[in-house]
């Protein structure tokens, strides 16, 4: 063991009469372990809110979405996608048309997002649709055309279609479904503003839809506001042709969004414009990265204050070992290893401090993602539980942070140390 961190060591083991410096030392280890635990809790908090919110978003939508600028919709939908779906990166592709809506069942309403979809292009982009809980899936897919006899009459084909197309399928949300009342086979009353035009005015239309199932995606913005139906129930409803108002896409980077979006929409031709996951999330991740900075900021005071600490009880170390220095400068010891030994004693609190703040960190966070005991209203936050995501580049930051503090909190008492003299501290003892 080198000759200045052998002394710093004996220091830091303070005698009876020293009790007060052992006591301040052992506040500052627990100052900066305290600090340490909690940077280190609250970026893996951080860390899986925006990584879980992310995934729940991606699970949820599409990365790339192509939508008809001032138009009505997309009528060429279909060669449109089967040209797209060729363009690099470019996983997969779907058809959509959505529209706000008002569902209701006796006296409970809810104003919901309708999306129309084919099940086998949706679940290419979505996940939503593959977290169906209850009831199936099934009925939304196209329907296959009427096998009649050929000496049916039109008036009997025609009452078999309206008996076939009179209850149009729909899935809920888990949540929307609780506050409606609904479950399978439930009958609820679906409201478009995309109204009739009568002589007194613009009537809203509405149609009646059978519950077929219930998805619970976990995120509470989708299973209390989205529903779905087939693609030709949601046409019908919303008065429209074979018309698709977005042509969602999935591809294989979900950081190159942007750039493909661009190319789909040069691909796509004058009039279309397209989005992405980032674009239309970009105020949530934007809170999320500065609530991240300003909690390293908040809680790295808390460190701040253990610095102090370690500058205060090496203050008094020098104070209290004086004569202890000089006898030292007598005998041979040089300025800058009386430096060392003082810079060595706060670099080791903050050593000591770290290491259990670290472990004391990541033991709460790997528990609390492991177990979920901390619990939220998913109404304001979107989900039920806290998120843990602790990265071990978050621990090496904070580490030398932490190690870096301390080691400034050193200077000024090494300093003041190295100036001792030795004729000075001794002339009356």
């Amino acid at each position: 063991m080198r000759f200045e961190l052998f002394i710093a060591t004996r220091y830091l083991r303070a005698k009876r009469r020293q009790a007060v410096i052992g006591v301040v030392t052992g506040i500052s280890i627990a100052g900066v372990a305290a600090g340490v635990a909690s940077l280190i809790i609250a970026l893996a908090i951080n860390n899986g809110f925006s990584q879980d919110l992310q995934s729940r978003l991606l699970g949820s939508t599409s990365h790339v979405n192509l939508l008809r600028v001032q138009s009505d919709g997309i009528r060429d939908w279909r060669p449109l996608l089967d040209k797209l779906l060729k363009t690099p990166h470019v996983k997969a592709g779907a058809p959509a048309i959505y529209d706000q809506v008002l569902i209701s069942r006796g006296s409970h309403a809810r104003g919901a997002q309708l999306k129309g979809v084919i099940p086998d292009y949706e679940r290419s982009v979505s996940d939503l649709l593959q977290t169906v809980k209850v009831g199936s899936v099934a009925p939304l897919n196209p329907q296959p055309p009427v096998q009649m006899p050929a000496n049916t009459s039109p008036d009997d084909l025609a009452a078999v279609q309206s008996r076939i197309a009179a209850m149009p399928p729909i899935i809920l949300g888990k949540d929307m479904a609780d506050e409606l009342g609904a479950t399978v086979n439930s009958i609820v009353l679906v409201t478009s503003p995309q109204g009739d035009l009568t002589p007194f005015g613009l009537v809203p239309k509405y149609e009646r839809f059978k519950v077929v199932g219930v998805f619970d995606s976990g995120f509470y913005d989708y299973d209390a506001t989205w529903s779905f139906t087939r693609l030709d129930s949601a046409q019908k409803l919303f008065a429209l042709g074979d018309v698709v108002s977005v042509l969602e896409f999935k591809v294989d980077d979900i950081y190159k969004a942007g750039e493909i979006g661009d190319v789909l929409q040069r691909e796509a031709g004058q009039g279309y414009m397209a989005t992405n996951w980032m674009e239309q999330n970009k105020a949530l991740f934007r809170a999320l990265k500065l609530e991240k900075v300003v909690t390293f900021i908040t809680i790295g005071l808390i460190v701040f204050v253990a610095a102090l600490n370690i500058l205060i009880s090496l203050i008094m170390m020098v104070m209290e070992k004086t004569k202890d220095i000089a006898v030292l400068r007598s005998m041979g010891a040089r300025k800058q290893q009386v430096q060392l030994i003082f810079m060595a004693q706060g670099v080791l609190v903050g050593i000591v401090g770290t290491a259990i703040g670290l472990v004391l960190g990541y033991a709460i966070a790997f528990l609390g993602g492991r177990y979920h005991f901390i619990a939220l209203s998913p109404e304001v936050y979107s989900i039920d539980y806290v998120p843990f995501a602790p990265r071990l580049i978050d621990g090496l930051v904070v580490a030398l942070v932490s190690i870096g503090v301390s080691l400034v909190a050193t200077i000024y008492p090494a300093l003041s140390a190295a100036r001792i003299y030795p004729a000075e501290a001794l002339r009356y003892e």
